[in-house]
């Protein structure tokens, strides 16, 4: 066993022959081994999946929403356990581990509260023929396919809602960052046991085979739902493999967000919000702001100011003090990165700071500014995924909204401005599912998180997301 001092000692990373290694981007070290679940074990995973669900059935929206309630503080009392995990195995500073394990607990505890709040209606058919009664069930068992950007949060978004209506989860972690999941699935476990509910209602499959698993599990009809946060193309892979059985999909999927700043914003709020929303783990987010869309008459002092912030921002290990940008998950992604930069920088691009790959041990890559950005670049097109920003300019409002929706996906957008017409114009303008208006920071669990385009469909949290765990019944009586 391989497991480093620092993480917990109760993780089940399995036995057996068939084992993956798990890696600290920020030394390339092992710091874990963990057993490669087969195509046998994704069958009697679902096999007590469907048997759980029996059982699940019999407890009231009450005594769902007390598990629910239990899993939250559960997950609240090991934040130090669950952070650290997070940090060594995806590289993000201990203090924003720490942040997602707070964000990602809330799911449990919003969803605790809508579990008793099912939606449905009665009433009387205009007819007179009868009486006219909707109710809504559980679609029944779930496939939920999870993302290392945030190990747990992309996972309990799914989980929360799913048990509270009453379906059992099969989660496929990444295979880069399955620790934290392994560690999650033990605590709900623990906890349903000790609500005398199945401990098979959320099971954790740590697979390299991540298409083996889900052609697998998808061709047989007990499954009902798959949900899948991730690339904009295995999600289309994805969709394409349910129709097969019309399985219902939800799909959160990539992103280029646009971040609008209108000449008369507050340049001190703006720099705040940019930060937070280019920055936050290391621009590893989906809704990362990739490109700053800034009026020509203030984007000198903009890109002066966002330069010196980045600048500023301190690389190192996640959990060394006063790190505040992690290394990118792997050698791929941060060799990724670096083309796009280099691609901008050759077609005229200027990089004002950072643009090198460190020479050190570690998925490094540096908080970077690029400015005069040509439209053809392909950094303005494709979703950067790491700490790189892009500045580009406009002189009118309708040519900046032109710029921001001048991409085919449709997840976040942000624009700032004084003026609350340009505001309302930015709230009914921008193409995308969240739109943040002088804010950099928009995830809430008490919010519906989705996309439109080739971002996705489907919402997750707020009232929404319970919905994609039910069916509509109509009884007419």
């Amino acid at each position: 066993m391989l497991l480093s001092d620092h993480l917990p000692a109760d993780i089940p990373t399995g036995t057996g022959a068939a084992l993956f290694d798990v890696l600290d981007p920020a030394t390339e070290a092992t710091i874990a081994r963990v057993r490669d679940t087969g195509w046998d074990e994704w069958v009697a995973a679902l096999d007590r999946a469907v048997a759980a669900q029996e059982a699940w059935s019999a407890f009231s929206p009450r005594q769902r929403s007390e598990v629910l309630r239990d899993i939250f503080a559960e997950l609240t009392r090991r934040i130090e356990d669950f952070a650290r995990t997070m940090t060594l195995e995806m590289g993000k500073p201990l203090a924003e581990a720490r942040g997602e394990v707070a964000y990602g607990a809330e799911y449990f505890r919003w969803f605790a509260e809508e579990a008793v709040r099912l939606p449905g209606r009665a009433g009387s058919s205009p007819s007179g023929a009868g009486d006219i009664l909707v109710t809504r069930t559980p679609v029944g068992p779930v496939l939920a396919i999870t993302p290392w950007n945030f190990p747990l949060a992309m996972a309990t978004r799914k989980i929360a809602p799913a048990l509270a209506a009453g379906c059992p989860v099969l989660v496929k972690p990444a295979a880069e960052t399955p620790l934290t999941m392994l560690l999650a699935g033990k605590v709900i476990a623990e906890v349903c046991e000790r609500h005398g509910a199945p401990r098979e209602l959320v099971q954790i499959l740590p697979a390299t085979d991540a298409a083996g698993l889900s052609s697998t599990l998808m061709a047989d009809p007990r499954l009902r739902k798959v949900t899948f946060t991730g690339s904009t193309g295995v999600g289309k892979l994805l969709v394409r493999q349910a129709a097969d059985n019309l399985l219902r999909t939800s799909m959160e999927l990539g992103g280029n967000a646009p971040f609008v700043v209108h000449e008369d914003a507050d340049l001190d709020l703006v720099l705040t919000c940019a930060i937070q929303a280019k920055m936050r783990n290391g621009g590893e987010a989906c809704i990362a702001a990739n490109r700053f869309i800034v009026h020509e008459a203030i984007a000198g002092e903009f890109t002066r100011r966002l330069t010196e912030a980045m600048s500023a921002v301190t690389m190192g290990h996640g959990l060394d003090e006063g790190v505040t940008l992690g290394p990118v998950i792997t050698a791929g992604q941060r060799d990724r990165i670096a083309s796009l930069v280099d691609d901008a920088r050759a077609s005229g691009a200027t990089v004002l700071c950072g643009g090198t790959v460190p020479e050190s041990a570690g998925y490094f890559y540096p908080a970077t500014v690029l400015a005069d950005v040509p439209a053809g670049a392909r950094i303005l097109r494709e979703e950067i995924f790491g700490p790189v920003a892009t500045v580009t300019t406009f002189a009118t409002l309708d040519e900046a909204i032109a710029l921001a929706n001048d991409t085919e996906f449709g997840l976040a957008a942000y624009g700032f401005s004084e003026n609350v017409h340009v505001c309302r114009r930015f709230a009914a303008e921008l193409h995308a599912g969240m739109v943040g208006i002088n804010r950099g920071a928009i995830s809430d669990a008490a919010a519906p998180f989705g996309g439109i385009k080739h971002s996705g469909f489907g919402r997750e949290g707020g009232t929404e997301g319970i919905e994609e765990y039910l069916d509509v019944r109509y009884v007419a009586l």
